[in-house]
């Protein structure tokens, strides 16, 4: 196999990483950026931002994401794209990945920005019927159901924001949540209350999806009552918040309640040359601008320990 070295190696490229890599690729440290599918992160699977600054229109989540990665690749920075990490080693001051079983990569420094899953639910069906009118992601998806009556779980911001999107193609969309008002944010809350597609069922919590080959119904209970029903559906998209993406840290770190990482207030992890940036880091806020900010800390961060390392390999 052959290896490369970097200065720096970033494990993830949403805004976090590709933040991280625009400041140490402009910095002039060699920077690779490693991803197990195309750079944006949960960017790329939002269907517009209004929040993110500098932009007085909405961006779609896909522009915004490309916008990221092409910035960092025109000031050098590496993106390795749909790679897999077949094996890893971050406690040596030089961290090691390989990758794909075909390249060893290398470098004093790591910034983990790897993000978060969609958690599920754990309740019976979701596994079989995963994929098959069961969903996690609305833009990905959403247009699979056009002209249809689906279901939405969830009341945060990303439950409502993801349902009012979806009217565009589905006929009806209920939303199922636990509580007796949404937590989404105020105006986004009163848009999805007064559309005229969606249905809210509040203190209702789903207990099985059922379905031979594809998602025919959603068995759900409400929580006041204690009556359940089955719910004839078809399509059921979930948005019950993330878990964050820890595995390279498995057994390496002592986690936080919820699976995240602790970090100081540089990003550093307990690992020498490990940072930690992004959604999977402890925090109270995980939002665009706020995974910018830990990716622009953690590269400074970052850069400063290359430089006391004594241990860059090359100019950018």
């Amino acid at each position: 196999m052959k290896t490369n070295a970097y200065d720096v190696i970033v494990v993830g490229a949403g805004p976090a990483g590709l933040t991280a890599a625009i400041y140490t690729s402009r910095a002039r440290l060699k920077t690779l950026v490693l991803d197990e599918g195309m750079p944006g992160g949960q960017v790329k699977t939002t269907h517009k931002v209004s929040n993110y600054p500098g932009f007085p229109e909405d961006i779609k989540g896909t522009d915004l994401a490309m916008n990221f990665a092409l910035q960092a690749e025109r000031f050098g920075t590496r993106i390795a794209r749909a790679i897999e990490i077949t094996s890893f080693d971050l406690t040596s001051p030089l961290k090691r990945f390989e990758l794909d079983e075909e390249e060893v990569v290398t470098a004093p420094a790591v910034i983990l920005s790897t993000g978060a899953k969609p958690r599920p639910l754990g309740i019976p069906g979701e596994d079989n019927l995963r994929g098959k009118g069961l969903s996690y992601c609305a833009t990905c998806d959403g247009a699979y159901f056009d002209g249809k009556d689906i279901h939405v779980i969830g009341g945060g911001n990303s439950a409502v924001e993801e349902a009012l999107f979806l009217t565009q193609f589905a006929n009806s969309v209920t939303i199922l949540h636990q509580f007796d008002e949404f937590q989404a944010e105020p105006t986004t809350a009163h848009e999805a209350l007064t559309h005229p597609k969606i249905k809210v069922l509040w203190s209702t919590e789903p207990r099985a999806f059922l379905g031979e080959g594809q998602i025919e119904a959603v068995r759900v209970q409400n929580l006041k009552s204690g009556q359940t029903e089955d719910l004839k559906t078809d399509g059921v998209f979930i948005f019950i918040g993330m878990k964050p993406r820890t595995d390279l840290l498995d057994g390496l770190v002592e986690l936080a309640p919820g699976g995240y990482v602790p970090t100081d207030e540089s990003m550093a992890t307990t690992i020498p040359g490990v940072f930690a940036a992004g959604d999977i880091r402890v925090k109270r806020y995980r939002q665009i601008t706020t995974a910018v900010a830990d990716g622009t800390i953690a590269a400074l961060a970052a850069q400063k320990f290359v430089k006391d390392s004594g241990m860059r390999v090359a100019v950018a």
